[in-house]
């Protein structure tokens, strides 16, 4: 038995070594990761990141995204009591909502929802939420709650609030009452106010586009229906599609204008098919230069030099695409087999023909396919880059974003960005699929 076991020993020494560094790294490399992890949570501060977030707001703008607003005032301190919407009313210039309404003693009645209103006049109001009541004394510019004030009412010093969540509130104060009701939906996506489409119902637009009388003299319907819709001034269906067809173009063209140029220097950087090691390093290097530079710090720069506008987001794509390609392009040569080449080679072909014989064949699929993938990927980055002054629905979008009130024509224009998105995702990964003879996922 010792004899076996000391042949054994002899034959397989890694059996008999006892404990050694390689069975320990798995456990040492999730022990630094999770070190590392540690570190990273310490170094950011993230507790204290977590406890100190606004995280209502991310309900608010949620909220924002898939419903609009109404926002009636009086002022309680005019001869007469007249309700004011904002300048830009969903309702339109002349609104007369059915839930705002004026009682025959002269005091007005403002619903929110069903059981949720205000009833008031100059000197008092009546706040209702459901089956409670709370009766508020408006006299020499304050506020003043009659008995226990409940607890769904905030009271300030010349104020108080009823706060419905995402329904609404209402706000009493000495000389106004403000009301804002929150409606699910987008309103005027198709027509705005200034349509004769306006407010009609769906049902009679139909009919009207199909065989009604002409709302425009010598204009058809569905002809002054599409052009309402396109020049909608509160969605602005016209202009975004505009800057989202840009986009598309400052992809593709950067894309395109990239691979033209990558493809013949990525023949001089590889090592393979040019041997000439001052050229090789040198175009390498200059890939990595393209590359390295950010494609918005490269839109920046053109922005600067070009001005505002899809040329500038065109560029930035096209040298950061020359230089991720031209590397790509270049390993991709320097990884071929060079047995093809050197058959056709030593048939006495030209050179020209070796690479278009022995070569082509052997990278071509995989070009075209990291090609397809760029431009897919460019697509999103375009969107980024608009932002900076580059073009594209990318600027529109920042500019939405930037009036932070405006959330639904944002989640609109994400939309349609993810819609552009998925749809080149589709595109580029079935023809990928059909070069490397696979069917798409």
């Amino acid at each position: 038995m010792t004899a076996n076991t000391a042949d054994l020993r002899q034959k397989y020494p890694e059996l008999f070594g006892g404990f050694r560094a390689p069975a320990l790294a798995p456990l040492l490399g999730a022990a630094l990761v999770v070190a590392y992890l540690a570190y990273a949570v310490w170094f950011f501060g993230v507790p204290g990141v977590v406890a100190s977030a606004h995280w209502e707001r991310f309900g608010i703008y949620l909220s924002q995204w898939i419903s609009y607003d109404i926002q009636p005032s009086f002022r309680l301190d005019q001869q007469q009591i007249t309700p004011l919407y904002p300048r830009f009313s969903a309702l339109g210039n002349d609104p007369h909502p059915d839930w705002v309404t004026v009682n025959a003693d002269g005091s007005w009645t403002v619903a929110v929802d069903a059981g949720r209103q205000v009833r008031f006049s100059k000197v008092e109001a009546t706040i209702s939420n459901g089956g409670a009541n709370a009766d508020v004394q408006l006299r020499n510019g304050l506020v003043h709650v009659v008995g226990t004030a409940p607890d769904w009412l905030t009271v300030y010093d010349d104020e108080v609030v009823a706060d419905f969540g995402f329904v609404g509130e209402i706000r009493v104060s000495a000389d106004r009452v403000k009301v804002r009701r929150r409606f699910l939906g987008w309103p005027n996506f198709a027509f705005d106010t200034d349509s004769p489409f306006f407010g009609r119902p769906a049902g009679e637009v139909f009919g009207l586009i199909w065989a009604g009388p002409d709302l425009k003299p010598s204009v058809p319907n569905w002809q002054l229906a599409a052009s309402n819709f396109w020049s909608n001034a509160q969605w602005q269906h016209g202009d975004i599609f505009v800057k989202l067809g840009q986009t598309l173009v400052m992809a593709f063209l950067g894309t395109l204008l990239g691979a033209v140029l990558a493809f013949p220097l990525a023949f001089l950087a590889a090592r393979n098919i040019t041997p000439n090691a001052g050229l090789n390093w040198l175009l390498k290097r200059l890939f990595d230069f393209l590359r390295s530079v950010d494609m918005l710090i490269w839109a920046l720069f053109f922005t600067r030099a070009f001005g505002p506008g899809p040329l500038a987001g065109s560029a930035a794509i096209f040298l950061t695409e020359t230089g991720t390609l031209g590397k790509i392009y270049a390993e991709g040569l320097e990884n071929i087999d060079n047995k093809p080449p050197e058959g056709v080679s030593s048939t006495g072909a030209h050179d020209v023909l070796v690479q278009r014989y022995g070569v082509l064949p052997q990278v071509v699929p995989v070009m075209v396919s990291q090609t397809l993938y760029q431009w897919e990927s460019n697509t999103r980055g375009a969107t980024i880059i608009g932002a900076v002054g580059a073009g594209g629905i990318g600027l529109k979008l920042w500019e939405a974003m930037r009036t932070n009130s405006n959330w639904a024509n944002v989640f609109y224009m994400v939309l349609l960005v993810l819609a552009v998105v998925f749809t080149f995702d589709a595109l580029s990964g079935a023809i990928r699929s059909r070069l490397i003879g696979r069917r798409p996922d």
